[in-house]
């Protein structure tokens, strides 16, 4: 299992598009993948999940992963959050 805290730098945060692409990144690996914010995990491959967390700009989050290539899945993910989500 792989941990990392990411600061998310999307002007929006984790809604609609930037959500999206987050998602499919996630998408991508084998690994399950998570997102907590405050203690409030959920599925990071889950648009739902993810937008119920309501994560807005400059929030940290924890981003977990186990897997076969969950250390390449969390590298990738904390470096999509911190460009700023395209």
């Amino acid at each position: 299992m792989t941990v990392k805290e990411a600061v998310v730098n999307n002007r929006v945060g984790l809604y609609a598009r930037p959500a999206t692409f987050f998602i499919q990144k996630a998408n991508e690996f084998k690994s399950s993948i998570w997102i907590e914010k405050e203690e409030r995990r959920v599925n990071a491959k889950s648009l739902l999940g993810v937008l119920s967390l309501g994560v807005v700009q400059g929030t940290s989050v924890t981003l977990i992963a186990d897997g076969v290539d969950e250390a390449e899945a969390i590298d990738s993910l904390v470096k999509l959050l911190a460009e700023g989500l395209g």
